[in-house]
């Protein structure tokens, strides 16, 4: 199967450039953040009144899937309160003192951004107990038998953690949370808007038909929508006459090999071995694995969420077994 940096229906982040390519043309407030309605109203409540209180901001935990904008939304939180933000990850925290170092350097109030917080490592997370709780760090001065506790206190600030996998978070990180906020998928219309306004963005016209074109295929995810785009515009200036049209937003995206339901040859490849090689089912991931040549939890982690979301494929205590949609949606016989 293609390696996954290359798949172009992957969530998640692929390189630098694509990182800069999100910055230019990220929101930078609530009014032109689309999407997430319920999420961005409770915010501007608890900034407002933690404003109006001349307070840090309680923690916040933003959770939901790769792609739908938990970075954006802690840029704006810091906006909107007004101080600085400085943004890390839980891998790349490897000890205690580092992030000992980044807590120091905080100001009043500022904001600090860890993303992938669920994949601290312990020993580190024991550390911003007591700083989200009581803004203080207990070090350990000296070692051995002369070693001796010593309490720092810090700034208050705000954390905001972002995870994928919010049940691979610990009970007592997870409690110490203020605000736990789940991100949805888009809808269609959101994913509409947000695609024009890239467009508008990236100078660049495209067709009212175009835009929801890509938004069908963009498995209601923002990113997934602004990568399409960026690639879709390139044969809109090679194979046209830049404008975005619908004939070559279809062109492009058959080059791309991406169905009129996002699916691309990877997605479909796994489901008609099920319906090829096991009969639809129910059959185990570890004979679906062998069967393509991929390990167990790339399946389990990246290939499967957007299937079972969408009803292509259940997962039953018997196995794997691929539904009627995904039949009829590769024009096979169910049997």
């Amino acid at each position: 199967m293609e390696k996954l940096d290359d798949r172009i229906v992957t969530p998640a982040l692929k390189n630098d450039e694509e990182l800069e390519y999100e910055k230019n043309i990220r929101p930078l407030s609530f009014n032109e953040y689309v999407g997430q309605d319920r999420v961005k109203e409770n915010l501007q409540v608890f900034i407002k009144a933690a404003l109006m209180r001349r307070e840090a901001l309680d923690h916040v935990l933003l959770f939901g899937p790769p792609g739908l904008g938990k970075t954006t939304l802690a840029y704006i939180i810091a906006r909107e309160l007004g101080v600085n933000i400085r943004i890390t990850s839980g891998p790349a925290i490897e000890r205690a003192g580092d992030l000992a170092a980044i807590l120091t350097n905080l100001g009043n109030r500022d904001l600090l951004f860890i993303d992938e917080i669920h994949r601290l490592h312990p020993s580190v997370e024991e550390i911003l107990y007591p700083a989200m709780e009581d803004f203080a760090l207990d070090i350990m001065v000296g070692k051995g038998p002369s070693a001796r506790s010593m309490r720092l206190n810090l700034s208050p600030f705000t954390l905001v953690g972002a995870t994928t996998k919010a049940g691979r978070l610990t009970s007592p990180l997870r409690d110490r949370f203020g605000m736990s906020l789940h991100l949805d998928f888009y809808k269609i219309s959101d994913l509409v808007t947000i695609i024009k306004r890239s467009a508008a963005l990236l100078k660049v016209d495209i067709e009212q038909k175009a835009a929801e074109r890509i938004a069908l295929c963009s498995r209601g995810t923002p990113r997934l929508a602004n990568r399409l785009l960026k690639r879709i515009r390139d044969f809109a200036q090679v194979r046209g006459d830049g404008v975005i049209t619908m004939d070559i937003t279809e062109e492009g995206l058959r080059l791309l090999e991406i169905d009129s339901h996002g699916l691309d040859q990877n997605d479909r490849r796994l489901l008609l071995t099920v319906i090829d090689k096991f009969d639809g089912g129910p059959v185990g991931i570890e004979s679906i694995a062998a069967a393509l040549n991929e390990d167990v939890s790339t399946i389990e982690d990246i290939y499967e969420p957007y299937l079972i979301q969408e009803g292509y494929m259940f997962r039953t205590a018997r196995g794997r077994i691929v539904s009627d949609k995904a039949y009829d949606h590769l024009d096979k016989k169910c049997e």
